[in-house]
């Protein structure tokens, strides 16, 4: 699936299953909790946390869908085609960075 596949997938589903998009502002806001649920699974797999019981009910690959999903929203609600701009930000990078890593 490409990115733009992706967006449409989403946007077919907002718009069959879920309605509408929910506000911009709260996209973000939820954008930024499961940001935030993506680094507890990560500080409690990989970094020094323990898990706790109740961080069994949340998975990487799931969290990172979830930060997907809503990016994909905020994307399109606000009409990034996210294609492009991620095209746009490798060459961005490869400009600025092509030297800037190699020892």
């Amino acid at each position: 699936m490409t990115i733009r596949e992706a967006q449409n997938q989403v946007d077919e589903w907002i718009k069959t299953y879920g309605v509408r998009y929910f506000s911009e502002l709260t996209n973000m806001v939820i954008l930024s909790e499961e940001v935030g649920e993506l680094a507890r699974v990560i500080a409690r797999t990989y970094g020094d946390q323990v898990s706790k019981e109740t961080d069994l009910k949340f998975h990487l690959a799931d969290e990172m869908a979830d930060v997907l999903w809503v990016l994909l929203c905020l994307a399109n609600q606000t009409g990034v085609d996210l294609t492009e701009a991620f095209e746009n930000n490798i060459q961005k990078k490869t400009l600025r960075d092509k030297n800037r890593f190699k020892i």
